[in-house]
């Protein structure tokens, strides 16, 4: 596994999202629930993504309906859970720093 940057805020939700099995559509209406609608994603954002996740091994297709393509399911993989965590140790790292500003006022 290879985790040196950042992960962008779309993936960070999708890795959520797909903490149990989840299909396309059901991970866009979760980010969205999740962000009070903040942050919709897109079918290509999130297609694109999912490939990229798919080739990292961060994620896995959980099950797969054949009569219909959209029946797709995702999982996380224990790479995803690793990468996912040291992002949000990442951001808890950057949420204690940005607490150096009050220290300023």
């Amino acid at each position: 596994m290879c985790y040196n940057s950042p992960l962008t805020e779309a993936l960070f939700y999708i890795l959520l999202a797909v903490r149990k099995p989840n299909h396309g559509y059901g991970i866009i209406q979760e980010v969205s629930d999740i962000t009070n609608g903040r942050l919709v994603l897109g079918p290509g954002t999130l297609y694109g993504a999912i490939n990229s996740l798919l080739s990292k091994k961060w994620i896995t297709l959980y099950s797969e309906d054949k009569s219909s393509r959209k029946k797709k399911e995702y999982l996380i993989t224990t790479d995803g859970k690793d990468v996912f965590y040291k992002e949000v140790d990442r951001l808890r790292e950057l949420i204690e720093n940005a607490k150096l500003m009050e220290d300023l006022v």
